[in-house]
């Protein structure tokens, strides 16, 4: 007797039901929008939104809406793409530096669907276009951050050796004079920095690189006067160096975003491309992406740090900042720092948000290397009862016009967000407390466990690009997925009649469940994908060619239709399951291993191997059933 459970047919129902709520999103358009966020210490309110309006009247443009979405941001939408365009420019030359002004595709789906995770499906640069960033690095900052380095490292390696020195200055032509306090201790500190200097070259023995060029050359120019020069090579490395490691660090940051098969390539010698497909937030992927912002532990030095900021004189280990807080004058409130840093972003090794629960106030806990942790470890044993402060730095890049060009600078914010007293002794693992909000915080963890930028960069282009394909391209590999679909469709009909209409229901199915599980697991559609697509189409037919041609066989050799239909499922099934696990691993394969449109193959193969697997075996069985459990004298069968 032909049966199929009853709780099968509720599963189907609800499969079927779900993967047409998850795959409606995908029929609601997107509206092209300019978004606006605020930097640290703006806001928006009503005020925004009239220079908004103004800006685009002034523009000649007329927005569809303007709305402050669930992020907090205000949201512009705009008709079409030319009024994004022409709108964007000008609120970028309205607002200034206080506000990010980014293109940005605004979701259409009601709040309901989004309530349940409802999304569209995101499309790649080859099919939708995305929006596109040209960053440059400054090649002044990567230079000056080298040179800080180098002459931390000239400190350090003196104590170790037990040298007094009295100072370590850096030159207009990027040497350093080192003055000692023992004229006799000239040779043999010469020697250790020789020795101990480390290079981006590989350096072999006694200060070597590879190619036999000394690291650094250091001169005894009097007695107890030090001349140090880095190589001219290391020099012409430093630039490629950080385009190379900002390229690294871009790329676990679009990771923290979740940015599916993004475009990230060196352009040049100090210019970096990326790309970003079906980005819904281009602001919050500009701040993080252009963001240097990270924090620095610093000591604070005894002393007015009121008189010096009123004289500009400081004392010689000291540095003047300001904390966040203002005094009751309203002006910030200055503070005394150490130049040197205890530890900062680049020695860390986790951090992650959440609240401080004796305050309930945002904070960062902070997992930092085994240096980072040494460092920290050595100071606090020393000063305990003593204050540390916590100084957060941005680097906020600005546009301005003059004389009708734009002319890019940037603008460096540093404040002091924490002052605490070391109560007692730790290492490796703190938090950090003074943030103004859960958002702040959440970002400030993302950037560090991203890891900072070896050189600050400044954004060139952003544009929105179309397909790298071409819309004629595009329109073709559409039109061949759906003449593959057809075709397989006809086929079926023709050849297998009553079987084949219920096959073609199930291919149907099939492709719906297959566009439902990739938009709910945020999966972006490349041309490839839709190859991948096409494919599963073909894998399911063969599927369903066993079951129809098993149970074809089983009619010849004598048996009645309905046991026929039920042995030939039973029969198939193993097969088609032996058959479409090799694929599945191959598809596997290349979703881990692989990158750009090769993973995106991957990972529709493979929700489409497993999506027809359950179609051709469960769901047509459960039509079959349906339409010829109930006849119980049933004579021939239209396959």
């Amino acid at each position: 007797m032909l049966e199929f459970s009853r709780w099968k047919y509720l599963l189907i129902v609800v499969v079927l039901l779900a993967s047409a709520l998850y795959s409606a999103p995908n029929l609601f358009p997107q509206d092209p929008s300019v978004q606006i966020t605020p930097n640290r210490g703006a806001k928006i309110d009503a005020a925004l939104r009239e220079e908004v309006q103004k800006a685009l009247a002034d523009a000649h443009v007329a927005p569809k809406a303007i709305e402050v979405d669930k992020t907090g941001n205000l949201l512009v939408r705009m008709p079409n793409i030319d009024a994004q365009s022409k709108a964007n420019d000008a609120l970028r030359n309205a607002l200034g530096s206080d506000y990010v002004v980014a293109l940005n595709l605004a979701s259409t789906v009601p709040d309901w669907m989004e309530s349940i995770g409802a999304r569209p499906m995101l499309l790649g640069l080859d099919l939708q276009g995305g929006v596109h960033f040209l960053m440059e690095i400054d090649r002044k900052a990567a230079l000056d951050k080298r040179m800080d380095a180098y002459a931390e490292d000239i400190r350090v390696l003196l104590r170790d050796k037990r040298m007094t020195y009295q100072s370590v200055e850096r030159k207009p032509d990027d040497s350093f004079a080192i003055a000692l306090a023992k004229p006799g201790d000239a040779d043999a500190a010469a020697q250790a920095i020789r020795t101990g200097l480390a290079t981006v070259s590989n350096a072999g023995a006694g200060g070597v690189a590879a190619s036999g060029v000394p690291a650094v050359q250091v001169d005894v120019v009097a007695p107890g006067q030090l001349l140090v020069r880095p190589s001219p090579k290391d020099l012409d490395q430093i630039t490629a160096g950080a385009v190379e490691q900002n390229v690294g660090t871009l790329r676990n940051r679009i990771n923290e975003l979740g940015v599916a098969e993004p475009v990230i390539q060196r352009q040049g010698s100090d210019r970096i491309v990326v790309q970003l497909p079906g980005v819904q937030d281009t602001a919050q992927a500009k701040r993080i992406l252009g963001a240097t912002a990270t924090l620095e532990y610093r000591g604070v030095v005894e002393g007015n740090a009121y008189d010096a900021m009123s004289s500009g004189v400081t004392p010689p280990e000291a540095r003047l900042y300001y904390r966040k807080e203002t005094g009751p004058d309203g002006k910030p409130i200055p503070i005394l720092l150490n130049k040197r840093v205890i530890a900062s972003g680049e020695q860390l090794v986790d951090a992650r948000s959440g609240f401080d629960p004796r305050t309930g106030t945002p904070m960062v806990s902070v997992r930092l290397n085994g240096i980072g942790g040494q460092r920290m470890f050595d100071y606090t044993s020393e000063n305990v009862g003593k204050p540390m402060a916590v100084v957060y730095s941005e680097r906020i890049p600005e546009v301005k016009i003059v004389d009708g060009k734009e002319v890019r600078s940037t603008r460096v914010n540093e404040q002091v967000i924490s002052v605490a007293t070391i109560q007692g002794v730790f290492g490796k693992e703190f938090q950090t407390t003074g943030l103004d909000s859960p958002k702040e915080a959440a970002d400030t963890a993302l950037l560090l466990r991203a890891g900072a930028l070896a050189a600050p960069m400044d954004f060139v282009e952003q544009r929105i690009v179309g397909p790298s394909l071409g819309k004629e391209n595009v329109e073709r590999g559409m039109r061949a997925v759906q003449f593959s679909f057809l075709f397989a469709l006809a086929f079926f009909m023709v050849y297998y009649r009553m079987f084949g209409v219920i096959t073609c229901i199930s291919l149907i199915i099939n492709l719906l469940m297959v566009v439902a599980l990739m938009s709910m697991f945020g999966a972006t559609m490349t041309l490839p994908g839709l190859a991948g697509i096409a494919l599963t189409v073909g894998m399911s037919v063969d599927a369903n060619v066993l079951i129809n041609e098993r149970i074809r066989e089983d009619l010849r050799a004598g048996m009645p239709p309905l046991t026929a239909i039920d042995v030939g499922y039973e029969r198939a099934s193993g097969t088609i399951f032996d058959a479409n696990i090799t694929a599945m691993l191959a598809g596997l394969a290349m979703a881990v291993f692989g990158t750009g449109p090769l993973r995106g193959f991957g990972i529709t193969l493979m929700l489409g191997i497993i999506t027809s697997m359950y179609t051709a075996v469960s769901v047509s069985r459960a039509i079959s059933t349906l339409f010829y459990g109930r006849r119980r004298k049933l004579k021939s069968l239209a396959i």
